[in-house]
């Protein structure tokens, strides 16, 4: 997946809901010019002075959507997510029109499909992503987890009780599991990268990287 740049840039913003709106406003103080677009009258004046510029109308407009002229953004953010049909009129609308970049939020895998057939660069799934995320997360032996697209994975976890006591080079996690200790923060203690001899204690907090499947391997273990 690319990445949106930050700073000093033109950036259309469709749908002020929960995603679009936290979209636009950080956006907004990150230095970007942000014009956001909302159908909805009251959400959209909730917004003023919150992002740069605010139009009240509608995305799935053929019309509108060319007067806005999404082709001279450096990118836009399609954040419509309550209306599945709205959403892919919207986008369409921003391809047609020559938008150079878009991101578009998706509901479900079937929404997601029709956008990136559509030729959609960049679809996210916040709802789905977040709900696999907290699955890792509810065991309680992984405190953060990040997956990518190509099953890679990194994860802020506990260390395991065969690791404990033992420096890195010791206990052969990477052999053993296939997966890397990035880094190892103990209590009260900076971060600091994983060496051979770095030593395990079991108050430690291990960062680990490797491919998901390995990594839930290794998380299974006491």
């Amino acid at each position: 997946m690319g990445k949106l740049r930050l700073h000093n840039e033109d950036i259309l913003v469709i749908g002020l809901g929960r995603f679009g709106g936290a979209v636009a406003t950080e956006l907004h103080r990150l230095g970007n010019r942000v014009t956001a677009v909302e159908l909805d009258h009251e959400l959209a004046e909730s917004f003023l002075g919150r992002v740069g510029r605010i139009v009240q109308g509608d995305a799935t407009s053929v019309t509108f959507m060319q007067e806005l002229r999404p082709q001279e953004f450096s990118a836009a953010v399609l954040g419509v997510g309550s209306s599945v049909e709205a959403s892919v009129l919207a986008a369409v609308n921003l391809i047609d029109a020559g938008c150079p970049k878009v991101w578009a939020k998706a509901v479900s895998p079937e929404h997601a499909r029709i956008l990136n057939r559509i030729g959609v660069q960049h679809v996210l799934s916040p709802e789905i992503e977040s709900g696999q995320r907290l699955a890792h997360l509810i065991g309680g032996k992984l405190i953060d987890y990040i997956e990518f697209d190509d099953g890679f994975a990194i994860v802020k976890m506990l260390p395991p009780q065969e690791a404990i006591g033992f420096t890195l080079e010791q206990s052969q996690m990477r052999s053993k599991y296939g997966v890397t200790i990035v880094g190892v923060k103990s209590p009260g203690e900076d971060f600091t990268y994983a060496r051979p001899d770095t030593k395990v204690h079991a108050g430690d907090t291990l960062i680990v990287s490797g491919p998901t499947t390995l990594i839930e391997r290794m998380a299974a273990r006491p």
